[in-house]
């Protein structure tokens, strides 16, 4: 029903019955306008912001955006500098707390990317939020024991800043290599809880690997959950230069 709603005002937003900049109908008008519950008329909202046709603020309303939308509010850098002296920097972040330290059998897509299938490693959770928009995030990073038993500094503090464990892992003589993985779905109950999120909008799900270059072995995966509705990931784009092509054969 819903679904039915949020198209048949879609509908009206692209026809030019609803203008850009305009007030959309608060819920009890949809209500008694469209003969649907409350909730429904909630839900089709939330699902117009999905479609990029409206955004809500609070004390507002729902407000028609342009044709086409416009990004999400929220820019999370993703960029990783390696400075003059040696060391790392990662863009700044804020938390809501103190990060979690825990302990966990790999599974799912981290530890395929880890290639480290139902072996143990040290999870270190954080909260993260931007203070303009509101939004919350959760990060996490993954420190198979295999690593940390390669490099023990990082089982000592794995709570440490992410820039911070580069530089553990360099200064043991590994040359790093960073690779992004980005992909996306519906968000788990706890997950919407977590994030204070108030429908099913997806969310974005980055995983980064941290790889040793010489060996091509994974080191660290970390995981990030934003929502995709306020949040859009940036990341600088640095060409390469593509592999020699070997001859096929004789001329």
């Amino acid at each position: 029903m819903y679904m039915q709603l949020a198209q048949r005002m879609a509908d009206d937003i692209r026809n030019g019955r609803y203008q850009a900049g305009e007030v959309l109908p608060s819920e009890t008008q949809m209500v008694e306008m469209y003969g649907v519950g409350k909730h429904t008329a909630r839900s089709a909202v939330a699902e117009l912001r999905r479609m990029g046709l409206v955004e809500s603020k609070q004390g507002k309303g729902s407000i028609v955006l342009p044709i086409g939308g416009v990004l999400p509010a929220t820019r999370v850098e993703r960029s990783i500098q390696r400075t003059t002296k040696g060391s790392w920097r990662l863009p700044e972040t804020k938390e809501t707390g103190a990060p979690a330290v825990s302990r966990s059998t790999l599974d799912g897509p981290p530890a395929a990317l880890l290639d480290q299938q139902d072996q143990d490693a040290i999870n270190v959770d954080r909260m993260l939020y931007d203070p303009a928009t509101g939004a919350r995030m959760a990060h996490r990073v993954l420190i198979p024991l295999a690593t940390a038993a390669d490099v023990p500094t990082l089982a000592e503090q794995p709570d440490a800043e992410v820039a911070d464990l580069y530089r553990q892992l360099a200064e043991a003589g590994l040359s790093l290599s960073f690779t992004e993985h980005v992909t996306a779905r519906t968000p788990y109950p706890d997950e919407r809880a977590a994030l204070g999120l108030n429908d099913a909008s997806p969310l974005l799900i980055s995983y980064r690997v941290t790889a040793d270059a010489d060996q091509d072995r994974p080191l660290l995966c970390e995981e990030l959950k934003a929502p995709a509705a306020t949040c859009q990931l940036t990341f600088p784009v640095t060409p390469t230069k593509a592999a020699a092509k070997r001859p096929t054969g004789r001329k």
